[in-house]
Parts: structure tokens; sequence; C-alpha cells
């Protein structure tokens, strides 16, 4: 089902005519002055002289704009390419991101051509690693879906980064690049698959296909062993549809594990909303509100690929929420795994039904901590907007999903979880209501979903984290950076970082 689109990454050192592509991309920054052009391969004449033209050709260097110009002999490429990277200045040099963004931008505005040079400066391995996943990122594409290619352009397929570095760092680099890459761009397609073709049945089959050739184990709850286990949360907001939902569990455990993670992922692939039904209007984006499960599916294949040493575990809880003639109601009570019951008050506050029984299901097996991945709230949005997630729970996780975003460049902000809305999920029949407070909507979700988070063996409640990407994880607007239309595959790189980091504090 789902078909990765993959760039070949490789690197160059010097002498671009003996290594020629269809364009060479060079920077041009943002500076307080004017544009500034970037460290480049370029003859000091030829750089002297593009330099003092940037203003004439229109440039400014803000992130996004790209000129083609004719190639010059030197390059070995019939396009020569300045790409804007934003602002820059001596207090202020260019980063990862801004570099990832660049490249991405680059990668993604050159599709037909086949072959592209970046030559953004590389000082170190991880900014070498910043360019090379902007590449991958921006070279993505999906359409499994057309019945034709007339009007559109293949993706770059080679993208060759210019860099004077050298060695098994930067070979290992590149690895991980294209690694992570993959894991962001199989998470996107699944969120862009249309709902007529990933549903919880074809989602647990995708996740065996995705997971083929890796050290990782598959296992699918049916709609049976979801009732007969009882796992009420799942089943409750599935069993509106004539498509049953689906458990997926995925994982990684290597023989040398130092740290144990549970993720957990919502995974609605189509949300009506249920009887509390949605409006109409653009109610087709809710084929994103798979977007959790696809996430945390993907990190752990990611892991695995990287040969990491740690058990990580992924929880899909998958359902499709219908209002057909099983659907729950409003005033239902559902007993979840584990055993608390709760009162349907709105059947649009779905996905933390089926996320309790995932909590609870990964609490029984003792991880180091549980992170739940969720396009969970439209308060998020309200909040934070539309690129950065909001993150909630355990300082000792939230603070380090934090530094992990900031390294991988994603945008995370940390929330907190006031204990005044917790009475608000009082119910008057059930051990707890699945809605409360309005205003902070996005907080009181993760409040009732700490509810459902377990205790270690000592008794203490496992450290958590909850991560809402309810509006970074799909993006409506114009495509930007590294990042398309739809599906963005946020928080993978976030996560795969978290892990890293985790285990070298081990």
């Amino acid at each position: 089902m789902v078909k990765n689109t993959e760039v070949n990454l490789s690197t160059v050192s010097r002498d671009l005519k003996k290594h020629p592509s269809d364009a060479v991309v060079i920077g041009v920054g943002q500076g307080s002055d004017g544009p500034v052009l970037l460290d480049n391969p370029l003859t000091a004449k030829s750089a002297e002289a593009l330099a003092d033209s940037l203003k004439a050709l229109g440039l400014t260097g803000a992130a996004d704009q790209l000129v083609r110009l004719p190639g010059l002999p030197e390059t070995g490429a019939g396009i020569l390419v300045l790409a804007g990277v934003g602002k820059v200045s001596d207090s202020s040099p260019l980063g990862g991101e801004s570099l990832r963004r660049a490249a991405g931008s680059a990668v993604r505005q050159l599709a037909g051509l086949a072959t592209v040079t970046l030559a953004f400066p590389t000082a170190t391995v991880q900014d070498v690693t910043a360019v090379a996943e902007g590449a991958a990122l921006g070279a993505y594409s999906f359409t499994e879906f057309r019945s034709s290619m007339d009007g559109l352009k293949d993706p770059v397929r080679n993208a060759v980064i210019f860099t004077e570095l050298a060695g098994p760092d930067l070979d290992a680099a590149l690895k991980r690049a294209a690694l992570v890459a993959k894991a962001v761009n199989a998470t996107r397609s699944l969120v862009n698959t249309p709902p007529s073709h990933l549903y919880p049945e074809s989602f647990a089959e995708a996740a065996k296909d995705l997971a083929k050739g890796l050290p990782v184990k598959v296992t699918v709850w049916d709609e049976k062993r979801l009732e007969k286990e009882g796992f009420g949360g799942i089943m409750g907001v599935g069993k509106g549809s004539t498509r049953q939902p689906r458990l997926v569990k995925v994982e990684y455990s290597p023989a040398k594990a130092t740290a144990k993670v549970a993720l957990v992922g919502k995974g609605i692939t189509f949300d009506t909303g249920g009887i509390s039904l949605k409006p109409a209007l653009n109610m087709g984006d809710m084929k994103s509100d798979m977007a959790g499960a696809a996430v945390v599916l993907n990190t752990v294949l990611a892991l695995a690929g990287l040969g990491l040493p740690v058990k990580a575990t992924a929880w899909l809880c998958i359902a499709e929420n219908m209002p057909g003639g099983g659907a729950s109601r409003p005033a239902d009570v559902l007993t979840m795994f584990g055993g608390k019951t709760v009162e349907v008050l709105n059947t649009d506050a779905e996905g933390r039904l089926v996320m309790a029984d995932g909590i609870v299901a990964a609490s029984r097996e003792y991880p180091d901590a549980i992170i739940d991945v969720a396009t969970l709230t439209g308060a998020q949005l309200i909040a934070l907007g539309n690129r950065t997630a909001g993150v909630m729970g355990s300082e000792i996780v939230t603070g380090a999903l934090k530094a992990a975003a900031d390294r991988a460049g994603e945008l995370v902000w940390p929330m907190p979880l006031p204990e005044e809305l917790r009475p608000s999920l009082d119910s008057q029949v059930a051990d707890l209501a699945n809605i409360g407070e309005r205003h902070g909507g996005m907080m009181t979700a993760a409040v009732f979903l700490r509810e459902f988070v377990g205790k270690d063996k000592a008794g203490e409640q496992i450290p958590w984290a909850h991560i809402d990407i309810a509006g970074p994880s799909f993006n409506n607007g114009s495509p930007y950076g590294y990042t398309h239309k739809q599906g963005t595959g946020c928080t993978v790189r976030t996560l795969v970082a978290y892990v890293e980091d985790i285990l070298a504090a081990a």
C-alpha cells in the first residue's frame, strides 16, 4: 500500500565538473544589509560577480526563494540555482534546521530534474545530516491514486551534497538521514491515503508490509480478540463502522537493549464524529486522524533500521468513527481495558477512548517511559497554531522531548496540566467522562489520558508524555521548506532523537 519515494544520497568533495548534475544549488542568506552569498564551490571571480548581482536578480535570501540561472562551466551543471536560506548574521550563523529547510525547499521546487547538487555550507557532520534529511524529505511525492502522470513532474532522484568532510561518521550520517526520512515519508503516505483504502484492517496489513525485513514482531488484535479481552474504548469507537477496529503491536526488542520505551498512537482512519456528527466543511481532512498511529509505527521501524539498543514498542489503536446503527451514543458508558468506566458525553471525543486502552496495555509491560501521539484536539490549534505540537505530562519526559525536538528541527511546546481541570471530567454515572472543561481543551484531554497511565514495579506512575499533533500533522496551506501539502510526518524525527538522547545519557 505504501510506496516510498526515496532519493539517493551521496557526497562530493571537489571538482564538480567531474560529477555532472542537472543543477547546482548554492545558498543566499537574508542579511541585515541585503542578500548575502553563502560559502560555495564557485571560483572567486564567479562568486564575486554573482554576489554583486543578487539585488538586481531580485534576491532577498528569504526562505523558500529560488532563482534559476544558466549554469557555469565550472559547476558541470546546466542550471545554477540560488536558494534562500532565511536570516543569517555573525551572531546567528546558519543552523541545522535552516539548512534542512533550504535543501528541502530546493529539491521540492526542482522536481523534474533527475540529479541535483546541493552546495550549502557544511562545517560539521550535523550540517551534512541536515542537508541530507532536507533533500530526502523534499523529494517526497504521493501519486499512488493518479491514473496518469500528465502534468506532474517526477521528484528529484539523486541528491549530491557538496562537502569537504569525509570519513565513517559522514557515511553513518547519510545512512541515518535516509532511514529517518524514509520513516517520515512512509508516515506522510499513510496519512495521505484515502479512507476508502486505509481502514483498520488495511492499516494493520500496511504495518506488516512496512515491517518486512526488519527485526520486529507485529501482533494484531481483531474485533473478536478485542471484545474478548475487554478493549472497550477501541470497540466502543469502532463498532459504528462496518470496518471493524484493530489494535496493532509492533515490537523491536534487541538482545542488548539498555532502555525500554512504549509509543501509543491514535489511529482513527476516518472521523465523522460519530453520532456527534462533525460539520461537513473540511471533513475530508479527517483521513489524517490516524497520523499518531502512523508516527509511532514508523518511529519503531526507524529505530529497528538504525539498530539502536532500545526495546521499543508501538501500540496502534485503530478504528473508524462512524455513525452507524451500532455506534456509541452520548450517555453510553464504556468499560475500558483495565476496568475503568467512561461515560461518553461526546462521540467526537473518541481519540482519547482508543488511546486509553493502548496506554493501559503499554503500562502492563512496565516501560521506562510511555509517549502517546495523537491528533487529539482542535484546542491544540487554538493554543499553538498549525505548526507547533503541544507536549504534556511528566517533566522528565516532556523536557527531554523538547530538547530532542529542538535538535531534530521540529516545533513542540510544553504545556501544563492544571489540577483544577480534573474535576471537570467527573461523571454522575461512571468513573469519569470523556469530555470536561472546554477552555484549555488540549490540556483537559491530556488529563483524561493521564488517568490510564499505570504504575511501575515500585508503585510510582510510569513517566509519560502526550503529544498533540492535531495541527502540525497535516498541512492545508502551501508547501514550504521540505514540507509538502497534506501529511507532514511530524514528530517522527523528534521521537528518534529522543531515543538517541536517552541512550546517550544512559
